[in-house]
């Protein structure tokens, strides 16, 4: 069924199992039947699923993921490990933070083997819905909540200015506004993300057109190096992000009151089901080191 919907051929779908057509044809009409209903219609635009389809293909995927966690689990239980959890996380949430939780669940005195996926919240809560993660540590935001998914908060984030140590230096002479800031090389996040919007919406509240970024990503990495490098680069990030990178990339902070705070980081699971105790194991340890870390900001 999946292969039907990303091909939309059955003879691109006979190709890729190296079947015939008929044979896949045959067994999709089996499966229709058990369904009593067709799940796929044709069209010019190739076969497209029907209403009833879109429910079977959407928890043909959840099974295929749940499998795929299956042999998973069995290969860290195979190799002395307690299991495996597939974490979702957007690119600014600490990598201490991250490490420290992972260092911190030991069941039984053995280790889990965790799978990272970075992205934006959008993505890896559609996948997790899915069942293609177990957990994700992402923004709660209105377009984040799901009725299917149960969110808690974890801590919040207060954002920070960075630049290089000479023009943070410079920056820091005189008192700062909006308008100072605006004439800079700024670099911010890919579009739509929540850093990038608040910073375009405080831009507009001064009256200033919000800036274009010279280099849009959401690799903190990535924005350290490029800051640290240039005597004109600047962005806005959370501040345990910007403590890191003031730690590996010598970047600094710049003293610029903000007058908002970022939307909170929550980590989102799946209400169905009954959770596995390493992912509940994973979820203490998590809101442990956030009490450690951020107890003020919670």
């Amino acid at each position: 069924l999946l292969l039907i919907q990303q091909h939309g051929s059955l003879t691109r779908v006979a190709q890729h199992m190296a079947t015939s057509q008929p044979a896949v044809t045959s067994a999709l009409a089996e499966i229709e039947t058990m369904f009593g209903a067709p799940l796929f219609t044709r069209s010019m635009r190739g076969m497209l699923p029907t209403e009833l389809g879109h429910i079977a293909l959407a928890r043909a995927q959840a099974m295929l993921h749940d499998l795929d966690h299956l042999a998973r689990d069995m290969e860290a239980a195979a190799s002395g490990q307690a299991g495996h959890v597939n974490v979702g996380v957007i690119p600014f949430v600490s990598g201490q933070l991250l490490s420290a939780a992972i260092a911190r669940t030991l069941p039984g005195g053995r280790r889990l083997s965790v799978t990272v996926h970075e992205g934006t919240s959008d993505m890896l809560l559609e996948h997790l819905d899915q069942h293609g993660l177990d957990a994700v540590i992402a923004r709660a935001t209105p377009s984040a909540m799901h009725q299917r998914l149960r969110f808690e908060v974890l801590y919040r984030q207060r954002p920070r200015l960075i630049a290089s140590r000479r023009l943070a230096a410079r920056l820091n002479r005189g008192r700062l506004s909006w308008a100072d800031l605006s004439d800079l090389d700024w670099i911010l996040g890919t579009p739509n993300t929540p850093m990038r919007e608040q910073v375009a919406d405080v831009f507009l509240g001064e009256g200033l057109p919000p800036p274009i970024p010279v280099v849009e990503t959401n690799s903190s990495k990535l924005i350290g190096e490029m800051v640290a490098a240039s005597d004109r680069a600047i962005s806005a990030l959370p501040a345990d992000i910007a403590d890191e990178l003031v730690r590996i990339s010598g970047v600094a902070v710049v003293p610029f009151t903000f007058e908002w705070a970022l939307s909170p980081i929550a980590l989102f699971t799946r209400k169905e089901g009954r959770a596995r105790d390493v992912d509940e194991l994973f979820a203490q340890a998590l809101r442990e080191v956030c009490g450690q870390l951020y107890g003020a900001r919670i």
